[in-house]
């Protein structure tokens, strides 16, 4: 009997009969590729007395049993994880080349073998010996991990199943070969069959499983999305080059928070922790100048303060430039039309520069009056207070609306040795002791009590 072929579509996951060079359900040219079955299902899961039978609700247990985890010693790593790596877990690690995704995972690797879990680190990218060097480089050639160099999935899966490792770490996804795929290394079809065996694996035999992935020039992990379903952990490891800061950026777990970041510093022993993300995004400000502005901001669940830095000036150009780093540059133009139609502040004719520094990037609506803050000091050339923070959502109407977990990023303020805050009105913070707030209820007040003088 003839092989019934189905085509899916790598970038929205709609499924059509036949190949076609362009995806009728979200546009996309030259993404449907053709299915090609797997080599088994996934584990199926007993849910009654019998294979495929149902259980009621109300007869699973009420108390829920947190999962066993092993904890890496590395407190930022942990933090990430959601307290530790889950036995069993399927984590997707991705990041740019060069950006330290193997140093990372190899000083995780040895300090999770030093504390006791079996590691077992498959490189597909690096010979045994090279990674041997690195490890010699980072100080960690004493650390009982055992290493391996092999691209066959089918022999990888032999040699987890024979010596069942406590955590197995891949090196990259993008280069696992399954003999029994007829594509090339680094696929859609290869990458999706080879994170469906050592995932499923992983749930098997209670081995947590680490995949390197490489990403695209999007930013986004290469390979089919379907392989971020998959794992139960996705991270990004983020940065720019011309920092040493490294940000570990968790965007899914199922078994902790999300949105949760670790904070590294690259040396040249490797990652360093950075315990007080705050402390360090901050240790490089000058004395105030204007467009310089600090945003009190909340990653995950710790309070991060960090330094936005906003440059206006007049345009040669018939249409003005608007250039953001660090931010969303859809709300950066929602800004300056809140600021033009309700504050009646034109930045028609200048050009319009807002950077993050440390290369953090931030994502929260809390940032809105920070940059409003920082526009206006650079247009007015007013510099603002150096220990004053600034946060708070601003709406299309340019009334202020109070953030989320509001006294926690009032005490790491005050941590800082910040004496005053600027926020809007309402909310349910109260006062923070050695703190000074200033609230406000919508920009014109604001524009008018700060900067009044410009």
């Amino acid at each position: 009997m003839a092989k019934s072929s189905t085509f899916t579509c790598t970038a929205c996951g709609a499924s059509f009969p036949k190949w076609s060079g362009r995806c009728e359900a979200c546009g996309e040219w030259n993404s449907i590729v053709e299915d090609v079955p797997l080599s088994a299902g996934p584990p199926s899961k007993s849910l009654g007395a019998r294979k495929g039978a149902a259980i009621r609700l109300t007869d699973l247990a009420t108390r829920e049993t947190p999962p066993p985890r092993a904890c890496s010693g590395m407190s930022e790593l942990d933090r990430v994880l959601g307290g530790g790596l889950v036995a069993g877990s399927a984590t997707l690690v991705g990041g740019d080349p060069g950006i330290g995704k193997s140093t990372l995972l190899l000083q995780a690797a040895a300090h999770f073998a030093q504390g006791g879990l079996s590691v077992l680190y498959i490189s597909g990218e690096e010979a045994a010996a090279q990674v041997r060097m690195r490890a010699d480089r980072l100080g960690l050639a004493q650390a009982p991990v055992r290493l391996g160099a092999e691209t066959g999935l089918r022999d990888i899966l032999t040699t987890l199943d024979a010596e069942r490792p406590g955590l197995a770490i891949i090196d990259s996804i993008q280069t696992m070969w399954a003999d029994n795929v007829e594509s090339a290394p680094g696929s859609v079809a290869q990458v999706r069959a080879a994170a469906h065996e050592l995932t499923a694996f992983a749930k098997r035999r209670g081995t947590a499983v680490i995949l390197v992935g490489h990403v695209t020039k999007d930013g986004q992990i290469a390979g089919p999305r379907v392989v971020e379903h998959m794992v139960d952990t996705v991270l990004y490891f983020e940065g720019e080059r011309g920092h040493q800061f490294r940000i570990l950026r968790s965007v899914k777990n199922r078994f902790g928070p999300a949105d949760e970041i670790g904070v590294f510093e690259m040396t040249g022993r490797g990652l360093a922790e950075v315990t007080n993300p705050s402390a360090l995004f901050l240790s490089e400000r000058g004395k105030p100048s204007p467009g310089s502005v600090v945003f009190a901001g909340i990653e995950g669940t710790r309070p991060v303060l960090v330094e936005l830095q906003a440059l206006v000036a007049p345009t040669p150009h018939s249409q003005p430039r608007r250039t953001v780093v660090g931010w969303d540059g859809g709300r950066l133009a929602m800004i300056l039309a809140v600021l033009e139609a309700r504050c009646g502040i034109p930045f028609a004719g200048l050009d319009v520069y807002l950077n993050v520094a440390g290369g953090l990037k931030i994502g929260e609506p809390a940032a809105d009056l920070a940059v409003a803050a920082a526009l206006l000091s650079a247009r007015e050339d007013v510099a603002l207070p150096a220990d004053m923070v600034v946060f708070g959502e601003i709406s299309l109407s340019g009334a202020l609306r109070p953030a989320t977990q509001t006294e926690n990023r009032l005490k790491e303020a005050q941590k800082l040795g910040f004496t005053q805050a600027t926020l809007p009105a309402g909310g349910k913070a109260g006062e923070v002791d050695g703190l000074r707030l200033t609230r406000y209820g919508d920009l014109v007040e604001f524009v008018g009590a700060v900067f009044a003088a410009g």
